[in-house]
Order: structure tokens, then sequence, then C-alpha cells
């Protein structure tokens, strides 16, 4: 199975188009969402192509069901327009190693408020708007990076797993940026 993680969408039409594009170039079979879908959050510029509404008719009208993790910007009316639950804080996806990945948006859980977990297990998520990987004591922590508002310098960003390899890829060119293989 091939997964397509994306985060920090802030709203922007382009940045959602983008991602589906991705994925339908990268061939994936499962797309989860890292939360801050529709709304740019009082702390943020807008995003290129504002357009929120436009937002839920790509995700809501996309041929496979994106599984999301609410983001801090998400809010309860969000789901009164999504065809898909967001309300969810987490979840755990099972790993080919027999290890754990907790998804979560990163303002409740990160790698400093890291999730209950086990060695070795993965923590995803958003939030910080920078991609990355880093190993912490006892699990690893990866970002995708934002869609649509990427800080520090960074291109816009998101998140290939395949056959145990998790790669961080350039949203405009699909270029790889970093790699991690979960072992």
């Amino acid at each position: 199975m091939k997964i397509l993680f994306a985060s920090d969408i802030h709203g922007s039409a382009s940045a959602a188009e983008r991602v589906l594009a991705r994925f339908e170039a990268e061939g994936c079979d499962r797309l989860i969402l890292l939360g801050d879908l529709l709304y740019h959050g009082p702390r943020n510029d807008l995003p290129d192509q504002y357009a929120p509404k436009e937002v839920i008719r790509l995700l809501n009208g996309f041929r496979v069901t994106p599984l999301c993790v609410r983001g801090n910007c998400d809010a309860e009316v969000d789901q009164m327009v999504l065809s898909f639950p967001i309300r969810a804080d987490s979840m755990l996806l099972p790993l080919e190693n027999g290890r754990c990945a907790f998804i979560t948006h990163g303002h409740l859980f990160n790698a400093e408020c890291p999730p209950p977990h086990q060695p070795g297990d993965v923590l995803i998520h958003g939030h910080t708007h920078v991609h990355g990987v880093w190993h912490q004591a006892d699990f690893t922590c990866l970002n995708p990076g934002s869609a649509a508002l990427p800080k520090e310098g960074q291109p816009k960003s998101y998140m290939v797993y395949q056959d145990g390899v998790f790669t961080i890829r350039h949203l405009e060119t699909g270029d790889g940026l970093m790699s991690w293989k979960a072992e």
C-alpha cells in the first residue's frame, strides 16, 4: 500500500489541487490529511488561491475518501461541509515491521509532548509547517511540512509511505527532499 500524507492546506485551492494531483501521479492508495484544511488561522498570512469552498469541493469530490485528523484551525462547522470525518485528534496506523504510527496534527502531541507509544514507534504530525525527520530517545518523529504555507524557507511539501520508507517530497516538482526507512 502506498500512502500520501499532507498537512496544513489552510484553504488554499492550489495546494489542494497539487496534493490531489501528486496522489494520482504517485499512484497512491490512501490519502491521510493531518489537519488545518479550510481556515488559514489568525497567525498565518492568506495562502495563494485562498478559497475554502473550492477546497471543500475538491476534497469531497475526490475519488478516494481521505482519512483525516483535526488540526487546531479546524472547527466543528468544518465537519458540516466535509463528507469525511475530521473530528478525531489522532489515529493509529500499523506499519509492516510491527511498529505503529501515531498520526495527529501536532498541536496536542509532538516531539516535546509525545503520545503513549512503544519503543520504535513513529509519530507523524504537521502543525509546524516545517518538514523533517527527528529521532527521539525511543521513537521517530516525521513531519511532511505544509502544502500551502511552509516556514523556515522550505518548499511546499508532502510525504509518501511505501514499503517501510517515508519520503518527504517537493509539492511542485515531486522531487525527494529526504527519506527515512522504518527498521
